[in-house]
């Protein structure tokens, strides 16, 4: 039986930094209620975007889209974590396949079991005939968050190569890749080079993970200078060049700040990452108080369950509404506005639901320690290959949605396409594969 959240608040480690964890919660939370916001449903059950219908609001993404503030959470997370493993077995024989196995035992299993269900419900679905109107919608809009976990994936993969560069050239490693991610933009805009910027997937999010890693080492000295230089930076960029206001992605647009990345969004990063440190100690104030702290840790241990399904929540609300057929005015009207309070608040029970039914998935497993004695040779190589499955079958999932199961609808992941059996052969493949890597270690110990 598990430990309550009260037991689990009370055992914190005095030297734990409660306010990473509450800058987790506050993101995911941020992301989630940005979501609901902009799902604009109409009566006749089309599914459009608030920010499109009221272009001014765009403006607001600059301070709601945090989700570079998450994975600069991640990578300090994933510092300590790594040298944590590293500490107990300095010999480092088979740290790397046990330090993935670890990490995304809490992202993958969650994950996996989603993917199942909706699956299993698409196909239902499509079998009766029923994909139509906002049914259809659902099937592909479902699985769109799925790429956070397939950057994140990535975030996990690349930890120790890029640790191990901070370690040994602090900021100069941030500035590596966030000279690339200029590259990369310079050759998209400059000179129409094809498909490099599908290489931004992976220098702007590793830069901002990078960032993680310098304050895990103290090294974030002057936020504020950040803070200010990535302001002006985005609001130069978006002034002066290709890129658009909105820093998230929006319908129909020929840019996007968001897919691939460019970097406009990085600046982006850098202005949320400084804004967050000056608010360091206010934070770490308020975390201390025991009552919010339980909030906290009740909320991190749902976090990753409640992000899975939070669309399926709304959805599910605005799915209700029509077939009761209770009024749906007009996005962005008096009327549409006034409905936002009762539909978070159904969307928020929703969800609860979902995440009672399916947070077991999400505690971690046990044995994800790292057991005394000879990992196999492969282990690590084959954690590598996993985690690259992983991600690509989850990025492409979230490209290709639920939709079309029966019909091979494929979707376009950097040059090449794939389908959503195929994501999901490649995902459940990789997570295994993953799995039986980080046990290897165990079970070379057990037999010997």
């Amino acid at each position: 039986m598990g430990k309550s959240v009260r037991e689990l608040a009370d055992r914190t480690p005095a030297g734990r930094d409660r306010y990473v964890d509450l800058l987790r919660v506050a993101s995911l939370g941020t992301v989630v209620a940005g979501h609901w916001l902009m799902a604009a449903v109409s009566a006749d059950g089309d599914v459009g975007n608030l920010l499109a219908v009221v272009p001014r609001l765009q403006i607001l993404t600059w301070a709601l889209q945090v989700m570079p503030v998450f994975f600069f959470v991640g990578g300090f997370s994933h510092a300590l974590s790594y040298r944590s493993l590293r500490r107990k077995h300095p010999e480092g024989a088979g740290l790397y396949s046990v330090f993935v196995r670890a990490r995304l035992q809490r992202l993958l299993r969650p994950t996996m079991v989603f993917v199942a269900v909706w699956g299993a419900a698409a196909l239902a679905i499509q079998l009766l005939g029923g994909q139509d109107g906002l049914t259809g919608v659902a099937l592909r809009l479902v699985a769109q968050p799925l790429w956070f976990i397939g950057i994140y994936l990535a975030m996990v993969a690349f930890t120790p190569a890029l640790l191990k560069l901070h370690e040994r050239h602090g900021w100069a490693a941030f500035g590596a890749l966030a000279s690339a991610a200029v590259g990369v933009d310079l050759l998209r805009f400059a000179f129409g080079v094809p498909y490099v910027e599908f290489l931004n997937f992976a220098f702007v999010w590793l830069a901002v993970h990078q960032l993680g890693f310098l304050r895990a080492d103290g090294r974030i000295r002057r936020p504020a200078v950040l803070a200010a230089a990535g302001l002006a930076g985005a609001a130069a960029l978006v002034a002066l060049g290709p890129y658009p206001l909105s820093m998230v992605g929006m319908p129909g647009e020929k840019v996007s700040n968001m897919a691939p990345p460019t970097l406009a969004l990085l600046a982006h990063g850098l202005w949320l990452v400084g804004a967050v440190e000056l608010l360091r100690g206010p934070g770490a104030r308020l975390v201390a108080r025991p009552r919010v702290w339980r909030g906290v840790v009740a909320a991190n241990g749902m976090a990753m369950t409640a992000f899975l399904w939070h669309l399926t929540a709304m959805l599910g609300v605005y799915g209700a509404m029509l077939a009761l057929d209770l009024p749906l005015p007009a996005p962005a009207s008096a009327g549409w506005w006034a409905q936002v309070p009762p539909r978070f608040a159904a969307a928020a029970g929703l969800t609860a639901l979902c995440v009672a039914a399916f947070r077991a998935f999400e505690r971690p497993a046990r044995g994800g320690g790292l057991p005394a004695g000879s990992p196999g040779r492969l282990a690590g190589p084959a954690a590598a290959v996993g985690v690259t499955l992983s991600l690509l079958g989850i990025l492409g999932l979230s490209m290709v949605g639920f939709a079309g199961l029966l019909e091979g609808r494929t979707a376009l992941l950097v040059a090449v396409r794939v389908s959503a059996p195929t994501a999901v052969v490649m995902a459940l493949a990789g997570w295994l594969l993953v799995e039986a890597a980080g046990r290897a270690r165990a079970g070379a110990t057990t037999g010997g």
